[in-house]
């Protein structure tokens, strides 16, 4: 158990499509779920943000994520199995690269299927801001980053200048 370092943007490991857990007794599987929750932690500690993280993220090619948003807890070999219609948009971070937000289109509610810590086949049913994170969190799974979802490359922006942009209208009011 162990707060690992984060890959950032540009490192080949984000890009990669990662493998299915076999097992979730495996010892490398336990030791993950504590790496990923402790990462998460320190992050948050740290940064002040943070719900979730997935294993590629801390260099594990493995399907696997960990959130604390709504519920805590790892899941295992996630699948999105249904999407709404419904989309809404949203200024997206990553701990990957957590200077900049990304203004994106997600499904408004999914269905998920994973495994629990113990092995056991769930389904969570979720919408909004669980639904957007469980997005993110399985893209990386995939390979693919927020950038990937942006808007256009219009829709791309460094943390400092978004803040700015909201003090100024803040201010404005």
């Amino acid at each position: 158990m162990a707060v690992r370092e984060i890959a950032l943007l540009g490192n080949p490991i984000l890009r990669t499509k990662c493998k299915p857990v076999r097992s979730t007794a495996d010892p490398v599987v336990q030791e993950t779920v504590a790496d990923l929750r402790d990462t998460l932690a320190d992050f948050r500690k740290k940064r002040g943000f943070g719900r979730g993280i997935a294993a590629p993220q801390i260099g594990i090619p493995l399907r696997m994520i960990y959130i604390d948003f709504e519920r805590t807890g790892p899941l295992i070999n996630p699948t999105i199995t249904k999407i709404s219609r419904k989309k809404f948009r949203l200024w997206d971070d990553c701990f990957s690269f957590p200077d900049l937000l990304v203004f994106l289109e997600r499904h408004y509610s999914i269905e998920v299927s994973f495994q629990d810590e113990a092995g056991k086949r769930q389904t969570l049913k979720t919408t909004g801001s669980l639904a957007e994170l469980l997005q993110h969190e399985i893209d990386h799974l995939n390979g693919v980053l927020a950038i990937d979802r942006a808007i256009d490359s219009k829709h791309i922006i460094l943390r400092s200048e978004y803040e700015k942009m909201i003090q100024e209208n803040t201010t404005r009011l």
